[in-house]
């Protein structure tokens, strides 16, 4: 079947997105205003693009048209942020922070999450996150009602008991027990479920044929 996007509209070419492009690590980015104010809100369209510099990239959408999500207003006016990310054991919590709730409420609070401060940056993290990292604002590419953010990443935070070896920045991924985003609106995925399987050396792949 062939779905010619010239022929869709926004809403059904994202349909197609969404239940295709799974599962998606989940963003879950506190941000605050010039004044202080503390935002929090969970965004799937996310990922890591580059090691070095260290960039991630988060694509933050609108409440109605005209109107960008606090996080993306904050982003902006502040150039600071922290993505935390979400643990099976954050589910609801996290689920908590993406209600739409009026301008000016603090979902963290609305959640029953605790913060620790960041190192690098202004706006705090959230202690019951397994991983947070601070990053500080490089670009926003506009994309209609949508803004690709791009951060660069200048702090990790990881729980230690999540770290395997420290100086050789090992971690203990399978325990991060993190969640995925998949279709429709409350899908997700654990990355619990895995299987190995090593790469392919050309030098070996040209004994086999």
């Amino acid at each position: 079947m062939l779905f010619d996007f010239k022929d869709i509209p926004g809403k059904e070419c994202y349909k197609l997105l969404v239940s295709t492009v799974t599962p998606r690590p989940i963003a879950w980015v506190v941000s605050q205003d010039a004044r202080g104010l503390l935002n929090a809100g969970a965004f799937s369209f996310f990922n890591a693009f580059s090691g070095d510099p260290p960039v991630v990239a988060i694509g933050m959408g609108s409440y109605k048209q005209g109107r960008p999500k606090d996080s993306r207003v904050n982003i902006r006016e502040t150039g600071q942020f922290v993505v935390n990310l979400v643990a099976e054991e954050n589910a609801e919590q996290m689920n908590i922070t993406a209600i739409e709730f009026d301008h000016g409420v603090n979902e963290l609070e609305q959640a029953g999450l605790t913060t620790l401060p960041s190192v690098r940056v202004k706006p705090p993290r959230i202690a019951e996150s397994p991983v947070a990292m601070e990053c500080e604002l490089m670009q926003v590419v506009d994309l209609g009602e949508t803004g690709l953010v791009l951060g660069r990443v200048l702090a990790m935070h990881v729980r230690d008991d999540l770290v395997l070896d420290a100086a050789s920045h090992y971690i203990d991924t399978p325990k991060l027990k993190l969640l995925g985003r998949m279709h429709g609106r409350g899908w997700y995925a654990r990355t619990s479920d895995l299987f190995e399987m090593p790469r392919i050396p050309v030098s070996e792949w040209k004994m086999k044929s």
